[in-house]
């Protein structure tokens, strides 16, 4: 609708009126009204300027400009020429000038503008700075930003400058020479080691500039530590030119070359890891790329969790000093359910880190899928936008663009401490790897694809045109990066890093299987009871909950009836006040999922907040524990990351039930189970997930015992399924006192947490220490039948025995699955009658739980052991509580007949 139109469908008189209302209490017409009046209030402001006409009908026009500035930052990124494969457009269609009652004869008539840089500027003036600014090789999404302030210091940065950077002549020849290494190293590795996989970043070549500029600019934001997280497309050209590996050590792994042998099992070239330390003009920068697997994005929370933990160490200033930074890819980002765990973290306290760089590598496919039909949105950043954070849009071809997007966002990230994402929108020369042909199934974008020169080369040509260079510089920074290649080639190197050296130089890369001294003192064993039951002056907790602290001293001082939730806090408060920092995060940890923790206490009148534990911290320790999001791939990666700069720390991860960790499968797999003998990485994380059947169904039954059992081998960590508390306490202890660390995965209880057998004395606690198999008091030698069970149900076979009287039969608690005690099981046969039957007892179904794993090594002893529990099935548990009770108690009654 036009202007005149407009105009004749409004009453002069209510127009009048509506004004006077506005100039009275501007908050009393609507938003879009209060801008008119105020546009038409600037425009008079501009006197008696020939060429400014003060009427309704100019009045509306100045309206239009305004909410013409608005659409461009709004949504000028729709015309921004951001994709070197596509023709740049020229106009929009939400960008007509008809769209504001405006035409090409407004062009050169003055208007009043807002928060524009001009308060009075023509048409053509506005629209030059708009068109400059949003709608070339960079395209800025931020007024989905709620914070005025913040949108507006974007503007305040973007708009004068025409959101360029005047690069000097020095720092352009640097861009020029990371290119050329960029683009060199793939050409040399594409000729030297035919048809081996390098994934690589031909097309994308802007990234190491990219990345170059970020490191450079860390002195400036006052960062020392720099922690990447990236998947393996690239991975190659970033050790080398960021991360300075040599060259000769990258060569030798492609040579394989048998001298430089691995730890462990090793991984592919594009997986591992690096640490550097590079010196910028004095300013010390350690910088951290951590390894992966295949699985895209699982490594961000990883990298996130290294990023915490580095800014937990580091006190205040954490956040400010450790930069995290995460590549994507264009179709993983869209695709994997992980970016948005990962996103969603980064305004929660327990997990925050002061924001993450986010570069979105845009290959526009992924592998041979078209972004058409690997997502519904328009961007492949879209999802970013759930934390109003400003994204970038940058053609990448255009290496000064993307130095002033990089600018924009180390300050962003400095002033406001939040995520800022930069998409880097290329494509991929090759297919997915090197040996694929992507002209199978996108013939004429890899035709066209094939015509374009390289960025490097494009660029050079740039610098050539504009002047100021002579032909001799550009053609020695060329040459001088081929020497370089050609000069390592002959060359070996060790591309191994340790990974037990710095924070983890006084850490055993060794398993000892000995017993670890977890006992202490009665004494102070009630001292530190004492104080976890002390609360503030006027803290008032919720009744019953003051009920369960004072209990929980009165077991202590009365030396018996200490139950799970007592056992636990008491092992952390003797962590703490040995000076071991503790951290427990996971759905509902800090009550815990059976309300048995309370490790937080709530006032019951204001809801403010007590943590007893952090009374009793010593040194540097600290105790943290925080509700996650209801997330497990994303928070398990999270705290993995965090045991990783933690090694003597207790970093723990608890799901709400043992089955929900099947949703962070990828974390478990691939790094927690097979990290170090990969990356030769070790990890002190605890897992704790509930199990135990209690008629819930199939979905909270079971933790899928048999699942981690699979994944053990070479003692690479800890299974455990404690039965009592002083067992818990005894385990939690053991994991930080121990010589070494590997991850500990706990089966927990729930119905035990509160059976009235299951307690332990002060006693158990301060005596002895984690017992991987519990004998119990029935003598062997008399036994009938010997019955071997973990868990829970050993209290169900324990109270049978007891009411049939049945002394001759022997119950074994395996208490530690793995590594198993072999030689203990051993000594136990060995005490009973030749004639004694042997049972495994389990409450899983026979393909289940532990019995196929036990079964294979009780063959090795050996020894002939029956089967008593559920037959197979597909699915862990029934949904009847009835059939369960049933099938319950024909496992108990089978073992006793």
């Amino acid at each position: 609708m036009n202007s005149n139109t407009l105009l004749a469908n409004i009453s002069g008189e209510w127009l009048e009126t509506l004004h006077s209302d506005w100039k009275r209490e501007p908050g009393s017409v609507p938003a879009e009204w209060q801008n008119f009046f105020s546009g038409f209030e600037l425009g008079s402001e501009a006197g008696d300027k020939s060429n400014v006409l003060i009427d309704e009908d100019h009045a509306l026009k100045q309206s239009g400009v305004q909410s013409l500035i608005y659409r461009y930052r709004n949504v000028g990124h729709l015309l921004a020429c951001t994709d070197p494969l596509t023709p740049c457009h020229l106009s929009h269609p939400l960008l007509e000038l008809s769209n504001f009652g405006l035409d090409e004869n407004d062009l050169d008539t003055l208007f009043a503008c807002r928060r524009f840089l001009k308060r009075i500027a023509s048409l053509r003036e506005i629209l030059e700075v708009m068109r400059e600014t949003y709608c070339r090789s960079i395209g800025v999404e931020f007024m989905h930003i709620q914070e005025p302030v913040e949108r507006q210091w974007l503007i305040d940065r973007m708009e004068p400058t025409l959101n360029r950077t005047d690069l000097p002549l020095s720092e352009k020849l640097h861009i020029l020479e990371k290119l050329h290494q960029a683009a060199q190293f793939e050409s040399f590795l594409h000729r030297r080691f035919v048809g081996q996989k390098r994934f690589s970043l031909e097309g994308g070549e802007i990234l190491v500039p990219v990345l170059d500029r970020i490191v450079r600019g860390c002195p400036e934001a006052g960062i020392s530590d720099l922690v990447l997280g990236m998947s393996h497309r690239g991975r190659l050209n970033v050790l080398a030119h960021i991360f300075n590996k040599p060259y000769e050590s990258i060569f030798a792994e492609f040579k394989e070359t048998e001298e430089l042998g691995f730890v462990g099992d090793g991984d592919v070239k594009y997986h591992k890891g690096q640490s550097s330390v590079i010196d910028l003009d004095g300013h010390r920068l350690h910088l951290t790329m951590a390894p992966n697997p295949s699985h895209l994005e699982a490594v961000n929370a990883v990298v996130l969790g290294k990023c915490r933990a580095r800014q937990d160490r580091y006190g205040a200033d954490g956040t400010a000093r450790v930069l995290p930074v995460l590549i994507h890819g264009d179709a993983a980002f869209a695709g994997q359910g992980s970016v948005m765990e990962t996103l969603n973290l980064s305004g929660l306290e327990g997990y925050r880190t002061g924001g993450t760089i986010h570069l979105v590598l845009n290959n526009q496919i992924g592998f041979t899928t078209l972004p058409k039909d690997s997502r519904s949105t328009f961007y492949a950043t879209d999802v970013a936008k759930m934390l109003a954070c400003p994204i970038f849009h940058v053609q990448g071809e255009s290496p000064e663009s993307a130095m002033q997007a990089v600018g924009l966002a180390m300050e962003y990230r400095k002033l406001f401490g939040r995520d800022v994402v930069i998409e880097l929108i290329c494509y991929r020369r090759y297919g997915h790897n090197e040996g694929d042909e992507p002209a199978f199934t996108q013939p004429l974008m890899y035709k066209q694809i094939s015509t374009r020169s390289s960025v490097n080369r494009t660029y050079a040509d740039l610098l050539a045109e504009a002047g100021g260079v002579s032909p001799d510089t550009l053609e020695r920074i060329e040459r001088q990066v081929s020497e370089s290649l050609e000069s390592s080639y002959g060359k070996l190197s060790d591309a191994r890093q340790d990974g037990f050296s710095d924070l983890w130089s006084d850490v055993s890369r060794n398993y000892d299987p000995a017993p670890v001294d977890t006992a202490l003192s009665a004494e102070s064993l009630l001292t530190l009871a004492g104080r976890l039951a002390e609360l503030p002056p006027g803290f008032n907790p919720h009744p019953k909950v003051l009920t369960l602290i004072q209990k929980r001293f009165e077991a202590v001082r009365n030396g018996d009836g200490i139950d799970w939730g007592n056992a636990e806090n008491l092992a952390y408060a003797t962590l703490l006040d040995q000076g071991i920092p503790v951290r427990i995060s996971g759905q509902d940890s800090r009550r815990g999922t059976f309300n048995h923790r309370h490790c937080v206490i709530i006032d019951n009148n204001d809801e403010r907040s007590y943590t007893p534990l952090e009374a009793v911290t010593r040194d540097v320790a600290y105790f943290k524990a925080w509700n996650s999001s209801l997330s497990e791939f994303g928070v398990l990666g999270f705290e993995y990351g965090y045991s990783l700069e933690t090694p003597h720390g207790l970093t723990i991860w608890e799901a709400q039930f043992g089955d929900f960790a099947n949703g962070a499968q990828v974390i478990i797999d691939q790094f927690i189970a097979s990290g170090e003998t990969k990356w030769n990485r070790a990890s002190g994380l605890v897992m704790l997930l509930p199990h135990g059947y209690e008629g819930q169904g199939g979905e909270h039954s079971s933790a899928r015992i048999e699942r981690y059992l699979q994944l053990c081998a070479g003692e690479n960590m800890f299974l455990v399924n404690p039965t009592t508390p002083a067992q818990m306490f005894h385990l939690l202890r053991r994991q930080m006192l121990q010589s070494f660390r590997k991850p500990l995965v706990v089966f927990t209880p729930k119905s035990l947490l509160r059976h009235p057998l299951c307690t332990s004395s002060v006693d158990d606690l301060t005596g002895g220490g984690f017992r991987t198999v519990i004998v119990d008091s029935t003598t062997l030698s008399a036994a009938k039948r010997l019955l071997f069970c973990s868990g829970k149900i050993y209290y169900e076979l324990a109270q049978e025995r007891e009411r049939l009287n049945r002394q001759d039969i022997a119950i074994i608690r395996i208490e530690q699955l793995y590594p198993l005690d072999i030689d203990e099981i051993r000594d136990v046969v060995a005490e009973c009658p030749e004639d004694c039957r042997i049972f495994w007892v389990q409450e899983e179904p026979e393909n289940m739980g532990s019995w196929r794993y036990m079964a294979r090594l009780f063959q090795e002893i050996p020894i002939t052991v029956g089967y008593i529990g559920r037959p197979a099935d597909s699915c862990p548990a029934v949904g009847s509580h009835h059939i369960h009770s049933e099938q319950q108690t024909a496992i108990i009654h089978e073992a006793f007949v």
